[in-house]
Parts: structure tokens; C-alpha cells; sequence
């Protein structure tokens, strides 16, 4: 029995290894590739974004990687480079947009809701002392709370 899943181990081992990818060689100039990271890093996957430009492995990914080391080796500035992504993809494709009127929310809205919390949390806090109030009990109602307590049934 053994004999006979070997070989079909071997196969869908085989099969697992010849579908790996060849490595993406890197610049001929390491310090293109350094600066071609830091730049990619500051920016968002425009299909994955939940991950940096540097990280993600899609094909989109590694399109913008490309045109931004063709940008590099064209003598393009970083603030030239960003600019260009951002006239291109909007500032979403920018982990750390700018403040601007257009994304006032984005950079407001955590203090805002944060504030609006607090302010509503007060609101109940006060509200639910108010509604707490004392009431003193009558003589008998109190004789049938001792009665209650005392009783062993």
C-alpha cells in the first residue's frame, strides 16, 4: 500500500515545486533598488491595499514597481515620483495622504467619533443618575423584608 502512494507522494510534490515563480532580479544599481523601496513602501497596493507597493506580489503591484524604477532611472525626483502616482491613482495609493480638505475626514473623523463616543457615554452616565432614586419603604413592606430574610423555609 505504501509502495503505491510513494510515487504519488513524489508527483504532487513535484507539482507543488514546478509552479514556483522565478525571482524578480533587482537593479543593477543597488542604491536604485534601495530608493526604489523606500518609495514603494509609502505607497498602498492598489489591489491588495492592505499591503505596501514593496510587499505585494500582485501584478499590478509589480507594474508600479516597474514604472517607478523606470521613473528613478529617467532622474526623477521622490516628490516627482509621489506626485506622479498621485495625479494617476488619487491620493488613496499614499499610506499617509496629505491634509487637505478633501481628506479632512480621513485624518478628523477618528477625533470626531472618539469625541461624538464620549459626549453620547456622558449623556447615559447622567441620565441613568437621575433615574436612580431613593424610596423609603413603609413600615409594613419593611416587616415583610425582615420576615422574608428571617425565614429558614
Amino acid at each position: 500500500m505504501i509502495k503505491k502512494l510513494l510515487p504519488c507522494l513524489g508527483f504532487c510534490l513535484f507539482i507543488c515545486f514546478a509552479h514556483a515563480e522565478e525571482a524578480t532580479p533587482l537593479a543593477a544599481d543597488p542604491a536604485l533598488e534601495q530608493r526604489l523601496i523606500s518609495i514603494s513602501e509609502e505607497m498602498r497596493c492598489l489591489v491588495c491595499q492592505n499591503e505596501s507597493l514593496s510587499g505585494s506580489r500582485s501584478e499590478l503591484a509589480q507594474d508600479l514597481r516597474r514604472e517607478i524604477r523606470d521613473l528613478i532611472k529617467q532622474g526623477k525626483t521622490d516628490a516627482e515620483i509621489r506626485t506622479f502616482m498621485v495625479d494617476r491613482y488619487g491620493d488613496f495609493i499614499l499610506y499617509r495622504p496629505p491634509v487637505k480638505p478633501t481628506t479632512w475626514l480621513l485624518w478628523m473623523g477618528p477625533f470626531v467619533l472618539m469625541i461624538v463616543g464620549i459626549a453620547a457615554l456622558l449623556m447615559y452616565l447622567r441620565r441613568r443618575n437621575t433615574q436612580v432614586t431613593s424610596t423609603t419603604l413603609s413600615d409594613d413592606e419593611n416587616k415583610r423584608i425582615d420576615a422574608l430574610l428571617r425565614d429558614d423555609k
